[in-house]
């Protein structure tokens, strides 16, 4: 008879603290802790180079601490599904994981790894591991849950565990990655493992939070008073439940002797423990609705942009949009910073996905690939539902439209930041330096920057734009059934705390108080 392996499949969870898969395995005997890069993951259209070489990273780090308790991380070039036909030739497996909300690719992975398991008569164990909630009917119960999970205690980390024998051809096969070389590494991107996670982690329970209220709206503020651990929590190198706690406690500790801190610091918790919240919140709704990676959660939506797939001109608008060359300089500038970082501040994306929605009428799905390519802590649950929400096709959420004008007086009225990212306009004074296209061409010359030449002129009048997405928004003719899937919607992904964020549009095209087919102004100038 062959003997029992208890095979970790570490997936968005790549550490061995607060680790209830690796803590119950190794309880209960012979250990194989395993990475598989699946091609079927990986070569998506959502994932590029970057994300591997970080989670390479990561690897790297989980592999020193799994040595510590007497364990080797097997990375594996082939896929979970063949890895484990391979080692049940040795052994009887007993499959141990964290639940993973991943993207769709991930989904179908799950759900072959699933059916694996019930044809081999092996048993699979999953372990939740941060507030998203399996087969949740609504969200009635869902903060209750979610508080429950975070208060948890902690998992400790085994104190010693038993590696099985590999066969010889599992351990060749397991010194090669699967590197997918869509396009160059981010030299300047964040660096992957544990140590550094922990490191960013304290310096903002410390000090850096003190300036989270108020600093995270700018793009050059942001920088340093964001937390900016959300890949660490993207591929589950800090898990939410140690992250929830750490901030409790600092801010216990604060409370007790606030003398000893910063200013502000306080109220900085406060405000990032909420964002903690709200970021299963969003995770949640992909769990739910896995549709929401590829199709608009209202069907009153459909075929709003399709038409932009087979436009000339939409394509040549997209083109310039990933390139950065919109002529709105805050907007060309966070691509910049993207391109060359992985990272800009989230009210900046939102500026980003609404320019590219509103502005210049993309269909979502193809700006929304593009920027999860680009955004290093790319968190599937988090970014379709946001990319819907910023695209005005989620039914429950007041449409927007971020004016990259107005934000860039409110966030960088000085260019700063366009200043550092786009070399083009670092002679343009102050004056110009917002909407460079006004300069006199004079100017132009004198500050060398000619506009269509060194610099583009804006793909469209933000005006016109404006009253185009209006008018599209308007065409629209809601029926019965439109409002009963808004109530689905509000049952099945609203908030239970009604914020001005997550309730049902009213005084607009949803409201019974207008005719089916009403629209108000959208929100233009944002935030």
């Amino acid at each position: 008879m062959k003997p029992l392996v208890h095979v970790v499949w570490f997936k968005r969870d790549l550490r061995v603290q607060d680790h209830a898969a690796l803590f119950e395995a190794c309880q209960q005997g012979l250990v194989i802790p395993i990475f598989t890069w699946d091609s079927c993951v990986w070569n998506g259209g959502d994932y590029a180079t970057q994300h591997q070489m970080f989670v390479k990273e990561c690897l790297v780090s989980l592999h020193h601490d799994l040595q510590v308790i007497g364990l080797s991380l097997i990375q594996i070039n082939t896929g979970i599904i063949e890895t484990l036909n391979h080692l049940s030739k040795f052994y009887c497996i007993k499959l141990h994981s964290h639940e993973e909300t991943g993207n769709n690719n991930s989904y179908e992975l799950d759900k072959a790894v699933a059916s694996w398991c019930k044809a081999q008569h092996v048993n699979w164990i999953e372990h939740p591991q941060n507030g998203v909630v399996r087969r949740l009917k609504n969200r009635d119960t869902w903060t209750s849950i979610w508080e429950k999970r975070m208060t948890a205690p902690i998992i400790t980390v085994p104190s010693q565990a038993n590696m099985a024998a590999l066969p010889l051809d599992t351990i060749a096969n397991s010194d090669l990655s699967y590197i997918r070389h869509i396009q160059s590494d981010k030299h300047s991107r964040q660096k992957g493992g544990r140590e550094e996670a922990v490191k960013l982690l304290h310096t903002f329970l410390n000090g850096r939070a003190s300036r989270y209220r108020g600093g995270i709206s700018s793009p050059i503020s942001s920088e340093s008073a964001g937390s900016r651990i959300s890949p660490y929590l993207t591929w589950g190198v800090l898990s939410m439940r140690e992250v929830v706690q750490s901030v409790r406690q600092q801010k216990l500790n604060i409370e007790e002797n606030s003398s000893t801190y910063p200013k502000g610091l306080l109220a900085g918790l406060v405000g990032f423990e909420s964002r903690l919240h709200w970021h299963c919140h969003f995770m949640q709704k992909l769990e739910s609705e896995p549709a929401i990676e590829y199709q608009n959660l209202h069907a009153a939506f459909n075929d709003l942009r399709d038409d932009s797939y087979s436009s000339v001109e939409s394509q040549a608008r997209l083109v310039a949009w990933k390139a950065g060359k919109t002529g709105w300089p805050l907007v060309d500038a966070c691509m910049a910073m993207l391109k060359e970082t992985g990272w800009v501040n989230f009210r900046m994306r939102a500026m980003l996905m609404s320019t590219a929605s509103y502005l210049l009428w993309l269909h979502w799905r193809e700006t929304g690939l593009h920027l999860a390519r680009e955004f290093l802590d790319y968190e599937p649950g988090i970014h379709w539902p946001q990319v819907q929400m910023q695209s005005g096709t989620t039914g429950i959420n007041t449409l927007r439209i971020y004016n990259p004008v107005k934000q860039a007086i409110d966030q960088d009225p000085e260019g700063v930041f366009v200043r550092k990212w786009l070399p083009a306009l670092r002679c343009v004074p102050n004056t110009w330096i917002i909407q460079p296209w006004l300069m006199p061409e004079s100017l132009q010359l004198e500050y060398g920057c000619r506009i269509g030449i060194d610099y583009p002129a804006p793909l469209v009048s933000i005006d016109q734009a404006f009253k185009l997405a209006k008018a599209n928004f308007s065409q629209l003719k809601l029926t019965s059934k439109d409002h009963q899937q808004t109530a689905v919607i509000i049952k099945k992904h609203a908030s239970r705390k009604r914020s001005s964020q997550t309730r049902p549009i009213q005084n607009n095209k949803f409201s019974r108080k207008r005719p089916a087919n009403s629209l108000v102004p959208l929100q233009q100038d944002l935030f």
